[in-house]
């Protein structure tokens, strides 16, 4: 049986089943497969001409054993996720005319125009199959800092299993993104706007750290979480490096560049574990914003706490990208000591300077830049000007940075991804593009249309968010079980 532990180290070996519903494992830790499957080039061949769906049931299949999701059921649950997104294809491409062999990876046609719809369309869904099937239900919390929580809203909005608790940082992420969670008029969804939050997201993630360290709280309210912090999002975020690769490539074994926008390492760590699954990457572009938290620790070997600074690709503004320590294991065999041991150092110390046999193990086939205001408003007026190709915010810190590292970079296809619709940051287009009127590629119906509905949202302040969010969860638990 495929099994699951946590990188730090403690409890159990547990089932998929359980790593999903669970969230955090059991001692806090985060859940990683026993051993990552190891996939061939010849596999891949046979995997080249497959569509999105067909290539996700083979990957996932890899790690979810047949006694615990059925080949059918598999395959309706992947169905059922992706059936409201715009493009049959899942995700299109778009090649660059000014850039040479350069491609953007559109993963903004979900319902809530970001990547996160890939993610959490699956995971939400699957949640609520398992939690159905046991005759159970969750209560589970995310914080967002403007992408995660509105796609978690939309795929849990009727579900009669789940309460969904999103957690968002007030003032830090755009007012569409936060009418996405706001508009939303189903019982079961419960947007939490925590002002004064002077580390931005962060601070909503050490939140719900506290929440789930609460035991009896816990157990009371079943919580859970769909943040990157499950194992689902993650699995479910390899198949995207899959299959742009099987599309770019013209035989399999070539080798590409990809260049993601990262903050806090969910999307990179699925990229890596890819790679470490047999996809032949030849480097990733680690493409951070002015808070350059991970480019401290790809360029320098430091894992340190700063102070936050909002940006325009405010989904990446991260000081702490907690996935980092899921790839890192993988990086140090598996040594849940050492995971633990710098956990707890940065806790103590706030920074770690990893020795410089570790910062290769982990740095190995990645590159990183740091991309400032200006030179992410550049990017998008130049490509808008030159191409009529409208980026987000955080597509144009990741083209930025292939052009900031052109020269250590090989010649070799580049494939940035494009994690949100521009539609969801008008004042960054406008400013970009000096002021002039956006243009209808700028623009998005579900957007326009929540502009016209009423919000409905709990408010709180940060210096009180544990105690205010630990009174509502449980008055509305004990309404829920009342009925």
């Amino acid at each position: 049986m495929i099994q699951y532990i946590s990188n730090t180290g403690g409890g159990k070996p547990v089932d998929f089943e359980t790593a999903i519903l669970d969230g955090f494992a059991v001692d806090g830790g985060l859940y990683v497969p026993t051993a990552l499957p190891k996939i061939s080039l010849q596999q891949l061949a046979n995997w080249k001409k497959l569509g999105y769906l067909e290539l996700a049931f083979e990957i996932l299949s890899l790690f979810i054993d047949r006694s615990v999701i059925s080949e059918i059921e598999l395959k309706t649950l992947l169905h059922d996720a992706y059936n409201s997104f715009e493009k049959s294809e899942i995700i299109p491409f778009h090649k660059l005319k000014t850039k040479k062999e350069t491609f953007i990876m559109e993963l903004f046609y979900g319902p809530t125009l970001s990547f996160k719809d890939i993610g959490l369309a699956f995971l939400v869904n699957l949640v609520d199959f398992f939690l159905k099937r046991n005759n159970e239900f969750k209560s589970i919390i995310v914080a967002t800092t403007g992408d995660t929580g509105p796609a978690t809203a939309f795929f849990s909005a009727g579900k009669s299993n789940l309460s969904a608790w999103i957690l968002y940082p007030k003032g830090f992420i755009t007012e569409e993104q936060e009418r996405q969670m706001t508009t939303l008029a189903h019982t079961n969804i419960h947007p939490v706007g925590v002002s004064n939050c002077p580390d931005g997201g962060d601070d909503l993630d050490l939140i719900i750290a506290k929440l789930y360290a609460n035991l009896d709280f816990k157990n009371k309210v079943q919580l859970s979480s769909v943040n990157s912090i499950n194992w689902g999002r993650i699995l479910m975020q390899t198949v995207h490096y899959f299959y742009g690769y099987l599309q770019m490539v013209d035989h399999i074994g070539e080798k590409i560049n990809v260049s993601v926008p990262s903050g806090a390492f969910g999307n990179l760590c699925a990229g890596g574990l890819a790679r470490k699954m047999g996809l032949p990457i030849n480097t990733f572009i680690v493409a951070n914003n002015t808070n350059a938290c991970l480019h401290r620790i790809f360029s320098n070997g430091i894992f340190q706490k700063q102070p936050i600074v909002e940006t325009p690709s405010s989904a990446i503004d991260i000081l702490i990208p907690y996935n980092f320590w899921r790839y890192l294991y993988f990086c140090v065999n598996k040594d849940s000591e050492k995971i633990k041991a710098w956990m707890n150092e940065f806790k103590t110390n706030g920074q770690i300077h990893f020795d410089a046999g570790t910062h290769n193990s982990y740095a190995e086939g990645f590159l990183s830049a740091s991309i400032n205001d200006g030179q992410t408003l550049e990017t998008i007026a130049s490509i808008y000007k030159n191409e009529s190709y409208l980026l987000d915010p955080h597509g144009a810190v990741a083209l930025k940075a292939v052009e900031q590292l052109k020269n250590e970079l090989e010649d070799l296809k580049t494939l940035c991804l494009a994690t949100a619709h521009p539609a969801k940051f008008t004042k960054i287009t406008k400013r970009a593009l000096k002021g002039k009127e956006i243009p209808d590629k700028g623009k998005h119906h579900s957007i326009e249309k929540a502009k016209t509905r009423c919000e409905k949202v709990y408010l709180c302040d940060h210096l009180h968010a544990e105690a205010a969010l630990t009174q509502v969860m449980l008055t509305d638990w004990d309404l829920k079980n009342e009925k």
